[in-house]
């Protein structure tokens, strides 16, 4: 077996065709090898889908039962910088013994699993349920478990969700999910398990996430229907209904994520955290510390230094319109330009994205990725052009390379971002570094 986690990386890409980014949805395979494993659940589990917000959703949830001393594991993709970001234990990145050892112990079980020998597991696959033997190994507390892709035939819904989490659905995927709210809401809520919670962070969830729920006995808690929040001068108020019931959570801090967007996600963290209050009480003051806490790289952050640099993984028309309001909030007259590095993957609505951002940008520097996935710089600068974008539209062959011209170019008092995919931001943040 190989030795170091690089080597096994390589080993989990040999697996798929298509190397990391294999995509090959369905429950066959991965629930073959996590019998062959053993594997059981014995501490409560949150699932987390959703089209954006899913990463801070768990970033939360994880700081505040941090805070409320459980040992938590956390499992979510991708990773920026290091591949030991996708696996947590206790807040903390797992080290790479202990992810060489679950990965021993999968790769043993895949062999032994099929009928007809060795089971073929995708890269995400294998790392699921590398994760899950790092928790049980880590004897942890509690469980988040992010979806991949979907949620109905993604790996991670294998295991049984004490609590479901749905967060902002919006068109992604469509190759996969379907190419309708409709379609990708049915999808997210295959995660639901009768007799079992569910939270909606999303205030207009498509009828089939509903429907889905009523038909198999779940208890779908919306927010701005079950549970909301309220902004307030300096802090914001949570609260929740049930029946005649309503509760309220005053003085709560804005969550260390920047964003509007965030206090949305923090509700529904929040009500998934009452929906699991015998299992897993938390305290106040826990989910105040949690709140001022929690850190997420990739989403809306901040590098300091002029000019200011904002780093945020949005590849999607949903979270592009987000950032594109973040940049706005940040003061649109403040910084003379905005230059962006701009790099996305090929099947992604590239000509939405540039629309929602197209006011918010001056100088668009396009980029081409790493990978088969991903748009080159010059289909890039196409796309901008039949956005009504105008030149000059110079084109590098890196992340790297835009950012490194931006930061030649741009004035002090200017604006750097970066977005488009997470690949954009790694390779920013390895420059800036």
């Amino acid at each position: 077996m190989p030795d170091t986690l690089t080597d096994w990386l390589a080993h989990l890409e040999a697996q798929h065709p298509q190397g990391a980014a294999g995509i090959e949805l369905g429950l066959d395979r991965v629930r073959a090898v996590s019998q062959a494993l053993g594997q059981q659940q014995s501490v409560p589990l949150i699932t987390v889908a959703g089209t954006n917000g899913k990463g801070s959703t768990c970033a939360m949830l994880e700081r505040i039962l941090g805070c409320a001393g459980y040992r938590v594991g956390l499992y979510t993709s991708p990773h920026l910088l290091a591949y030991n970001e996708r696996v947590h234990i206790d807040g903390a990145p797992c080290d790479d013994a202990a992810l060489c050892s679950g990965f021993a112990r999968v790769e043993a079980a895949r062999c032994i699993a099929g009928a007809a020998g060795e089971v073929a597991l995708t890269y995400f696959e294998f790392s699921t349920l590398a994760a899950w033997e790092c928790f049980a190994s880590a004897n942890v507390d509690v469980i988040i478990l992010e979806v991949g892709l979907g949620g109905r035939l993604d790996a991670v819904n294998i295991f049984d969700a004490d609590c479901a989490v749905v967060t902002a659905i919006d068109l992604d995927h469509c190759d996969y999910l379907g190419d309708t709210r409709e379609a990708i809401g049915f999808e997210k809520a295959g995660i639901f398990r009768s007799g079992k919670t569910a939270i909606c962070s999303d205030p207009a969830p498509p009828q089939s996430l509903v429907d889905y729920a009523e038909n198999i006995g779940v208890e779908l808690r919306v927010i701005g229907r079950d549970f909301g929040y309220l902004r307030q001068e300096g802090q914001w108020q949570f609260w929740t209904k049930h029946g005649e019931h309503l509760g309220r959570r005053s003085g709560l801090a804005h969550p260390a994520l920047r964003g509007a967007i965030q206090l949305q996600n923090a509700s529904g963290v929040l009500a998934a955290l009452d929906a699991l209050r015998d299992r897993l009480p938390v305290a106040m003051q826990d989910i105040r510390r949690g709140l001022i806490e929690v850190e997420l790289p990739g989403r809306f952050q901040t590098l300091p230094g002029s000019p200011a640099v904002v780093l945020d993984v949005a590849h999607n028309p949903q979270a592009a319109k987000a950032l594109a309001d973040n940049l706005g909030g940040l003061g649109q007259n403040y910084y003379p330009a905005t230059w962006a590095v701009f790099g996305m993957l090929r099947d992604k609505d590239i000509a939405a994205v540039v629309r929602a951002l197209a006011g918010r940008v001056t100088h668009w520097l396009p980029c081409t990725l790493s990978g088969p996935r991903t748009a080159s710089a010059a289909e890039l600068r196409d796309i901008l052009l039949a956005q009504g974008v105008a030149g000059p539209l110079p084109l590098f062959d890196s992340p790297g390379a835009a950012f490194r011209h931006a930061r030649e170019n741009a004035g002090e008092n200017d604006r750097i971002i970066a977005f488009g995919s997470f690949l954009t931001v790694a390779a920013v943040l390895r420059e800036w570094s």
